[in-house]
């Protein structure tokens, strides 16, 4: 399989998707002193694509995924939505799992589905069957009555899953989801994302496990600073590396 080739030194050459972009990151620049997280990062997700996001430490993967959040705010470029800015309306039909976990601690898991649900807008009923719905599909229905700080770190990683579902996205944007999972709960993980492309759900994900993404994506590239590897037809998955800077935590 053939890269496409850099559009210049360390900028992403972009690949137009099969239909209309529904997210458009574009020439986008962050800058944290004098680490350039970011340098004129173009990507493009259509529906049903699921996208591997992958780089070292300080390649800007967090950051670019906080940026589509509004977490913060980019130094140059545009994110767009079906053509239109990201707003806060459009982003809570985001389903958003940071690296970080995100969870009260304290809160019960399937109290906090429910309540992460009503926000997004879900009602009560809707809210109770969705929270019900996901910690079946996600194995963890037996533990929705115990608080998220006395699970394993693999089933809080379920739970994270979850909460990002819950309200039933329109785009999942997903950082190191794969992260502290056993290899039964990857293959779950993987199955519910690659259902969610075939109900037309994009994915834009993170992960520093090259095996995973290998299997999940239709191409793959494991040098050079930033390349978009051609894919199959939808439900398509491609793997895309940002300019790497500086060691970092971001």
């Amino acid at each position: 399989m053939q890269s496409s080739k850099l559009s210049t030194p360390g900028r992403l050459a972009t690949q137009t998707p099969i239909g209309a972009p529904l997210l458009d990151i574009a020439n986008l620049s962050k800058r944290f002193g004098s680490l350039q997280a970011l340098d004129d990062l173009s990507l493009r997700l259509g529906e049903g694509e699921i996208v591997g996001f992958v780089g070292a430490n300080g390649a800007g993967k967090s950051t670019t995924m906080r940026i589509v959040m509004g977490v913060l705010a980019g130094d140059a470029g545009t994110v767009t939505w079906d053509g239109a800015p990201v707003d806060a309306a459009a982003r809570r039909r985001i389903g958003y799992m940071p690296e970080e976990r995100g969870l009260y601690p304290k809160m019960k898991v399937g109290e906090q589905l429910i309540y992460l649900a009503r926000l997004h807008g879900l009602d009560a009923d809707a809210a109770r069957r969705a929270s019900e719905q996901w910690t079946e599909r996600l194995d963890i229905a037996a533990r929705r009555d115990d608080e998220v700080q006395k699970l394993s770190l693999g089933n809080q990683q379920r739970v994270q899953l979850a909460a990002a579902l819950v309200a039933d996205p329109d785009l999942l944007i997903l950082d190191e989801p794969f992260s502290g999972l056993d290899p039964v709960a990857v293959d779950v993980m993987s199955q519910v994302l690659r259902e969610r492309a075939a109900a037309g759900v994009p994915t834009l994900f993170s992960s520093h496990q090259l095996d995973v993404v290998q299997r999940l994506c239709d191409g793959w590239s494991s040098s050079g600073r930033a390349a978009w590897w051609p894919t199959a037809p939808s439900p398509s998955c491609r793997r895309a590396r940002s300019r790497a800077g500086a060691p970092s935590s971001r």
